[in-house]
């Protein structure tokens, strides 16, 4: 990476990837941070949430513009693919060239948004650039719930312009986002010793592409908790059911790639399970042969459980899984392509004798949120689940007339010959929560191209991320 240009660039970026950041512990990247602004001579300064600003005085001839903000979010998703020996708590990502691809081995990459950071201080350290005074703002514990734009003090940001770098798509102008809100489930559950005569198994989805519940919702991705309720209703419905494990999903903003349970049925039932599963799977590769064509559901005998989860949760987890909405609910009126609400079906994990799930919703408007959070509120409640919901976070309305979002444009224009693409996105950005504490900002988000992101088959774009910094060095020089 070192080798590819510009040179400065993607020396930053390697240096990140080498330097452990999950959400929540960010330390050893901040403190780099305020190492790289102290050897370059740049006054930074730190909120109480662990939020951390550099300042750059603006060049000769540009003293007098509104200033800018390089936005950036410094922890990244940890996910790795099963047998795959890591710990993101210590160990630098692997990552490697494939063509025009930087890629890691078996775990996410982290330019979501490593990449962003890495352009921020790129511009921080430049002595040939033409720009106003630079903030850039490098929020903490983006990825598990906003919380560091969330916790942002008021006072902290001067500029008036706010670019955040945290968009995945070459060649797109992002000028609004989705509000979200998490629903979480819960349920105590007894053990109960497991009868005489019962046949075990292992069921377990994998080979999924995974993704982000936002910006890949649009997809159609197989969700692997899903396809495991799928499996587990259909035995239901001609046989009793027991589980001793069940389990899939990690992140609440990550469509699930993987899943599995521990399953108990009469042992008469053997044989029937098998072809209940192969007339399941052909159904389920009809459904998503072209996209996921990974796609693997396996079952395997196991030793039968002394103990298995009480019958009267076993048989509600299983239907409340399949009541449970999951995907795109409404697509927008006002800018076709872009999904107006969705919900993600994140994850179910066991912890003692409590049965957690983990969803999550979006929408471009408060209405629309609070609609589709009520309805998997009831989903859960009406299964006897405990429910709680979080305090969420709003939406970032488009402006049209915005100033850098002209200058955005006429600078891609400049350089490219043609006009980049409008949009807003469904994931949620930062933006809507900087727009709170501080409602003058006028802002765009840019990136580069990447895929897979959230998943360990995420993979960036080296020319796309060539041509971004040179749209950022345009938009900066016409700000």
């Amino acid at each position: 990476m070192k080798n590819l240009e510009p040179k400065v660039l993607w020396n930053f970026f390697h240096q990140i990837t080498q330097i452990p950041r999950p959400s929540k512990k960010e330390e050893r990247i901040l403190g780099w941070l305020k190492d790289t602004a102290a050897n370059h001579r740049l006054d930074y300064e730190q909120d109480k949430a662990g939020n951390l600003v550099i300042r750059k005085a603006a060049t000769p001839g540009y003293e007098h513009r509104p200033g800018v903000i390089l936005q950036s979010h410094v922890d990244m998703v940890c996910e790795k693919n099963a047998g795959t020996e890591f710990n993101f708590d210590t160990d630098p990502i692997q990552a490697y060239i494939d063509g025009d691809w930087v890629k890691a081995r078996g775990t996410t990459l982290g330019a979501d948004n490593g990449i962003g950071v890495a352009m921020a201080l790129s511009v921080l350290t430049a002595t040939d650039l033409h720009h106003p005074a630079i903030e850039c703002l490098f929020t903490v514990d983006e990825e598990t719930g906003l919380t560091g734009a969330f916790a942002l003090e008021t006072g902290l940001l001067k500029g008036e312009v706010l670019i955040n770098l945290d968009s995945e798509d070459d060649g797109e102008v992002f000028i609004g986002c989705a509000g979200g809100i998490g629903t979480k489930a819960s349920f105590e559950w007894k053990k109960e010793t497991a009868p005489a005569g019962l046949f075990a198994f292992k069921m377990e989805v994998g080979g999924l592409k995974g993704g982000h519940s936002g910006g890949d919702i649009h997809q159609g991705l197989a969700n692997a908790l899903k396809l495991l309720a799928g499996y587990l209703g259909r035995l239901k419905a001609q046989m009793p059911v027991r589980l001793a494990t069940i389990q899939g999903g990690n992140l609440h903003n990550a469509i699930p790639r993987e899943a599995g349970a521990v399953v108990a049925v009469p042992y008469a039932e053997k044989e029937t399970i098998r072809v209940l599963l192969n007339l399941y799977l052909a159904e389920v590769e009809a459904s998503y042969n072209a996209i996921e064509p990974g796609l693997k559901l396996t079952l395997q005998s196991t030793d039968a459980p002394a103990e298995l989860i009480d019958q009267r949760t076993s048989d509600r987890l299983i239907d409340a899984l399949n009541a449970c909405p999951h995907g795109v609910i409404a697509m927008s009126t006002d800018m076709p392509g872009l999904v107006e609400t969705s919900t993600n079906l994140a994850s179910v994990k066991m912890a003692g004798n409590r049965i957690d799930i983990v969803t999550s919703q979006r929408s471009m408007g408060e209405a629309g949120k609070k609609e589709i959070a009520d309805a998997v509120y009831k989903v859960w409640n009406d299964a006897g689940a405990q429910v709680e919901q979080t305090d969420g976070y709003p939406g970032w309305k488009p402006d049209l007339d915005s100033r850098i979002l002209t200058v955005t444009r006429e600078a891609y224009k400049t350089l490219f010959g043609q006009d980049p693409a409008i949009k807003a996105i469904h994931a949620g950005l930062e933006c809507g929560l900087f727009l709170e504490k501080y409602p003058h900002l006028d802002m765009v988000s840019v990136g580069p191209q990447m895929y897979g992101v959230h998943s360990p088959d995420e993979k960036l774009s080296i020319a796309s991320t060539q041509k971004s910094w040179a749209w950022l060095v345009e938009i900066l020089k016409n700000c």
